[in-house]
């Protein structure tokens, strides 16, 4: 039994790393593989803090500098920062994942321990993408999203006072939110490529925060969680 998770950059490096969210999340996660031989878990990690400031960096000085910020540069920056992320979450498990990182999900993965780290692919595919072909390729039928909102909301709850949270919703009503294209930076609760492909293979999406690691653990055991379901 594989499970994937897609765990938002936001959640493992907000400013730096968040030792004490990596700590206790390796602890759950250890005391869930240990409760059952045959689960696997497979962890999709993005490119939080470091993505958005070198990325924002290099659109400034291209600003200054008359340079061409159009082109792949901010997609393969946020690439590199969703790898180094991938690398400390996969150094944390240990001897549970020894494959490296995967950055291409497409490849042929001999998935030798108990936990795969992936991280970013390539230009115009975000980890979220990366996580629905994963969970293409192990058969699984539901990829949890972990970032730092509890709950979709009907609009950004920073910006609209109004805005409400949802606890379900269809694929035709959350593409209708999120459109169809993928800017590298975006900020969405599933990436509108990603969303199109798990949309197409019949898959769940549960978006769910990443703190609260007790919910995660439910959301793992098929209980009662907090969060919203999509499709």
């Amino acid at each position: 039994m594989t499970k994937v998770l897609s765990v938002g950059g936001s959640i493992v490096v907000p400013e730096k790393p968040d030792t004490v969210f990596l700590s206790q999340f390796v602890s759950m996660v250890k005391e869930w593989l240990s409760e059952e031989s045959s689960r696997k878990l497979i962890l999709v990690v993005g490119g939080g803090a470091p993505a958005r400031v070198y990325q924002n960096a290099y659109a400034e000085v291209s600003a200054q500098t008359g340079g061409d910020s159009a082109g792949d540069s901010a997609d393969w920056i946020g690439i590199m920062a969703t790898r180094l992320n991938a690398q400390l979450v996969k150094a944390s498990f240990g001897s549970l994942c020894p494959n490296e990182v995967v950055y291409n999900p497409t490849e042929d993965i001999d998935f030798k321990g108990r936990v795969l780290v992936a991280a970013g692919w390539k230009p115009g595919f975000s980890t979220d993408n990366d996580a629905v072909l994963l969970a293409e390729k192990y058969g699984a039928k539901t990829v949890v999203n972990l970032s730092n909102i509890e709950k979709v909301y009907t609009d950004d709850p920073r910006k609209n006072p109004d805005a409400k949270p949802i606890d379900s919703i269809s694929w035709k009503d959350f593409r209708k939110m999120v459109g169809d294209e993928w800017t590298p930076g975006k900020n969405c609760p599933f990436d509108p490529i990603a969303s199109k492909k798990a949309d197409e293979c019949g898959m769940t999406v549960i978006c769910a925060s990443g703190k609260n690691i007790a919910n995660i653990k439910a959301i793992l055991n098929d209980e009662a969680f907090v969060g919203t379901k999509i499709g």
